[in-house]
């Protein structure tokens, strides 16, 4: 296990370098607009003195190794349009702890309704649960999120007596994005849930265990469940680590100081300094939310083995 880690890691590691410094370098493509907020105001000559001073007038090479050096002391660059001379690490420092926050419980409320969910849905094939379940997800699924999102909204504040501008500092402010977030999570795992504890409930073992008078619920509890839960616990990583990152709409819509929709704006405004330090950060969540989900699989069921096969010797 140890051994296919450090692999893992080291691919990992490779990978985030090629990923980060192509994008560093398609963006040294980009008009140099990205790198001063009064460009239109500016001389040719003072374009240059800046560009010298920030070392983009140097050789691509000796430019990729100055930023990794930089990126390992911490150091992401200043950010020119977003806001000015602000360190691209402050301004993710102070964003990205909201959006773990709101995403930390936006997954915890996927799991406590959707597994459960999932679980009455296979345990109770063909039966009103299923079908209720079933119904629940196709609705969450079938209508854009979008509308469902405006209705919560609508709705939700007037019951909760809150208003549109987030207050952090109040726990009603976070019901509604928090609901509105764990939703599209709680369709995925029900519905896979459901999917997987029906497979398995047709395998050899469940046979075995109805054969020896075992009860359906101790089956679908002690077995079916937990088989049922080794695939899927591979995507809850990388699922909230999306969360965290990736809930664009929903900061826009509560007003939420926090990840939602950075990328998008800082792509706008060509803001090049922010769009790498944030193309870094979203590499390594993916990343780091594929070893994660391997990890949990091997800690829900230790038969898993990610070491050579016995037959590949």
């Amino acid at each position: 296990m140890l051994k296919y880690l450090a692999k893992r890691i080291g691919r990992s590691i490779l990978t985030l370098f090629i990923i980060v410094t192509l994008v560093f370098c398609l963006l040294r493509l980009m008009p140099v607009e990205g790198y001063f907020a009064n460009y239109e105001k500016m001389t040719e000559a003072q374009i240059q003195a800046g560009l010298q001073s920030m070392g983009l007038l140097d050789p691509l090479p000796v430019q990729i190794g100055r930023f990794w050096v930089n990126m390992l002391h911490g150091d992401l660059g200043v950010s020119h349009i977003y806001k000015v001379n602000a360190s691209v690490t402050g301004i993710l420092a102070k964003k990205l702890p909201i959006s773990i926050q709101m995403g930390v419980y936006a997954m915890l409320l996927s799991l406590v309704i959707g597994i459960p969910m999932g679980l009455f849905m296979g345990r109770f094939k063909s039966r009103w649960p299923d079908k209720l379940g079933t119904a629940i997800i196709v609705l969450i699924q079938a209508v854009p999120a979008a509308v469902y999102y405006l209705y919560i909204q609508m709705y939700g504040t007037t019951a909760l007596n809150v208003g549109l501008l987030f207050d952090a500092s109040n726990w009603k402010y976070w019901v509604l994005p928090v609901c509105s977030m764990s939703l599209g999570n709680v369709a995925f795992y029900a519905m896979w849930l459901r999917r997987y504890m029906v497979d398995e409930s047709n395998k050899d073992y469940v046979r075995l265990a109805r054969a020896k008078g075992v009860s359906e619920n101790n089956i679908a509890l002690r077995h079916i469940f937990r088989n049922a839960m080794v695939p899927l616990v591979q995507y809850i990583p990388s699922a909230f680590l999306n969360t965290v990152v990736g809930s664009i709409y929903i900061e826009s819509l509560y007003s939420i100081p926090g990840m939602g929709g950075l990328l998008v704006t800082c792509v706008q405004r060509h803001d090049n300094t922010m769009v790498q330090g944030i193309v870094l950060l979203y590499a390594c969540v993916g990343i780091i939310g594929l070893i994660l989900g391997d990890l949990l699989m091997v800690l829900i069921d230790p038969r898993i083995s990610f070491g050579k096969k016995e037959g590949g010797r």
